[in-house]
């Protein structure tokens, strides 16, 4: 398929439009690790992107005999916004990834919604920054440093990078470079082992309080930004309190699924609440939801099957048809005003002011 690029740049040239535009062509696929790819895409109708450095794209992929919704950071610099890139892990026995890695090529059509997110550094003069990331979380804080880099905009940064081992480090030697050019970028790999690469010159382990002390002596008087498996951000997020640094100058994007704790309902709150049915018809299951719930929250405590992801109201994975009924939706961008308008919902965000059914 043929990407109409004629306007060059970005003078007069269109810009994809969040609320509608949905159809992307896969212009390139590009082996980073054994088991990591990056795959870039463009708008079939040669329209620019306009994304922040950490944001991310809900795409939906024809994966499996149905269709998959999946949440996947940007990795390019949004200076470059003819296309954007971003970068899976294969993971054993993962639907999307799998059917990423075997299936994607140039000139493969799906579509997607964004850019979403608010996982994008703060814009206060003079901040200092820790990209703190793991395994394939790397994606977010690698499309920062390009864009610092692309801009030439001068940024004190230090960039730590954990993996399993030295063959799992993605985009290591273009973060080498970038190293050697950006005077304010201190670059730290961290794998856990040596396996594949008995000769490796630097330290191993995990993150520890020990080490962030020595690696990032000022880590207090930073913004600390992490992406990485749950273990590894629970990990950050202790040792970052431990050794100063304010809740505020933490920042995290995470996609693993969970499951919304919502704290216990106080007696008041109880006495005057509502208990509504919410059937989902797939599964041919009812559960009870009171008004002070959200179904996502309360269909996760009765076993019902729902995909999800932030649970927030960001990424839209949980996005269902409302078939009849009623709720009150306080999402944060993870659902365009059409599909509202066409009775979608997202479950994660929405308590019910009536009676339900859901085609889940």
């Amino acid at each position: 398929m043929g990407i109409d690029f004629a306007h060059g740049g970005m003078v007069g040239q269109q810009v994809w439009d969040p609320e509608h535009d949905e159809n992307l062509v896969c212009i390139d696929v590009h082996q980073e690790t054994h088991d990591v790819k990056s795959f870039t895409f463009a708008s079939p109708e040669g329209k620019r992107f306009d994304f922040d450095a950490g944001q991310y794209f809900l795409f939906d992929f024809p994966a499996g005999d149905g269709r998959e919704a999946r949440c996947y950071s940007i990795s390019s610099s949004p200076h470059r916004s003819n296309a954007f890139t971003v970068t899976v892990k294969r993971v054993p026995g993962g639907k999307v990834s799998n059917w990423l890695h075997d299936n994607m090529t140039d000139g493969t059509t799906v579509k997607a919604q964004g850019p979403l997110g608010h996982f994008v550094r703060p814009r206060r003069a003079g901040t200092k920054l820790l990209l703190l990331s793991g395994g394939s979380g790397i994606t977010p804080v690698m499309s920062i440093v390009r864009g610092l880099s692309d801009s030439c905009e001068p940024a004190d940064v230090v960039f730590m990078h954990a993996s399993r081992t030295p063959l799992d480090l993605i985009f290591r030697t273009e973060l080498s470079c970038l190293a050697s050019r950006m005077k304010e970028l201190r670059l730290h790999f961290l794998p856990e082992s040596v396996n594949g690469e008995p000769a490796w010159p630097g330290l191993t382990g995990r993150i520890t309080p020990e080490f962030m002390k020595l690696a990032v002596p000022d880590i207090a008087d930073r913004v600390v930004m992490c992406c990485g498996p749950a273990p590894f951000m629970a990990a950050a997020r202790s040792i970052a309190a431990d050794l100063g640094v304010p809740a505020g100058n933490y920042i995290e994007e995470s996609f693993d699924a969970v499951v919304i704790e919502e704290p216990g309902l106080l007696v008041e709150e109880v006495a005057t609440s509502k208990v509504f049915q919410v059937e989902f018809t797939k599964q041919s299951r009812k559960i009870d939801v009171s008004s002070e719930q959200t179904v996502l929250s309360a269909a996760k405590k009765s076993g019902a099957r729902l995909p999800s992801s932030c649970s927030n109201g960001v990424c839209g994975t949980c996005k269902s048809k409302l078939v009849s009924g009623s709720v009150e939706m306080n999402h944060n961008g993870g659902i365009r005003q059409r599909e509202i308008d066409a009775g979608m919902f997202l479950p994660c965000c929405s308590k019910p002011l009536s009676d339900l059914v859901v085609d889940r």
